[in-house]
């Protein structure tokens, strides 16, 4: 399965990226595929282990600040690996092919 997920840090002023970056650590520390871009974080994985570095994330921002939201979007597909890359290279291919 692919999640698509944003934590954002409420309370804590109007710089969050210091605490973001604590988030983004503990996807990278996971050793599952990932990847991050401006808006999204999106990991690949099995439902626990993904779920789980999900809530580890929220965590440790949730430790520095008083109020936490998260935004998330699943494609949830059994069977399928590599749609990290997988799903970006067709959409390339095709725009490849004019």
């Amino acid at each position: 399965m692919l999640i698509a997920f944003s934590i954002t840090p409420l309370g804590v002023g109007e710089s969050v990226g210091d605490l973001v970056a604590d988030a983004v650590r503990v996807v990278r520390d996971s050793g599952l595929p990932n990847r991050t871009d401006a808006m999204f974080t999106t990991i690949e994985g099995e439902w626990d282990e993904v779920m789980a570095v999900v809530k580890q994330a929220v965590d440790v921002v949730a430790a520095q600040a008083p109020r936490v939201s998260v935004v998330l979007k699943a494609d949830i597909r059994p069977g399928v690996t590599d749609a990290l890359t997988a799903k970006v290279a067709h959409v390339e291919d095709r725009l490849a092919q004019g």
